[in-house]
């Protein structure tokens, strides 16, 4: 099979169920952020404070896939075979925050990315979470789009958070906190 198909040299591009749309498309622009935050979940996935967390990872990349269909299914196209997300599927992210945050010093600052490395990765996640979080809620405007999916990218995010501070933890690195001036 050949990657390449030239069916979109003219600037468009086929969702499940074959309608073509613009590159463009605001649907297109969602999965596309999806895609992009599944990469950077593989980035936090190969980290070595990650090794105990590659299998919770995997299967975070593995629902980004589900989600990423979902967003690239047509309005209307419900005959389309895809994977579906769950509500369970949220609640695997809420355990696995209040597992960490009983482990985490209570947070009395606003913090800043980085002090190491690993560190910042997540919080790259987490911020391209919360753009592809932005873009599905405004194709909302426009489509159809499943409640699940908004509610697994706003709770990725907030995962993304607390792994990130769990990750300085077990890094042993001090986290950066906002000092804000004049207050």
């Amino acid at each position: 099979m050949k990657i390449y198909t030239k069916t979109g040299d003219q600037g468009t591009t086929s969702l499940l169920g074959g309608t073509r749309v613009p590159k463009s498309d605001l649907r297109i622009d969602a999965y596309g952020t999806v895609d992009e935050l599944n990469s950077y979940i593989g980035l936090l996935r190969d980290q070595a404070v990650n090794d105990k967390r590659s299998d919770l990872l995997k299967e975070i990349q593995d629902r980004l896939f589900t989600l990423g269909a979902d967003l690239a299914t047509a309005p209307g196209k419900d005959k389309v075979k895809k994977p579906d997300l769950h509500q369970a599927d949220i609640e695997i992210l809420e355990k696995e925050m209040d597992r960490m945050q009983d482990l985490l010093p209570p947070l009395r600052a606003f913090i800043l990315p980085g002090g190491h490395q690993s560190v910042s990765f997540c919080h790259l996640a987490r911020t391209v979470c919360r753009r592809a979080e932005r873009i599905t809620v405004e194709l909302t405007s426009l489509e159809p789009v499943s409640q699940l999916v908004i509610q697994y990218l706003n709770r990725l995010s907030d995962f993304l958070f607390v792994l990130g501070r769990m990750m300085a933890q077990e890094l042993e690195v001090e986290e950066v906190t906002w000092n804000p001036r004049n207050i």
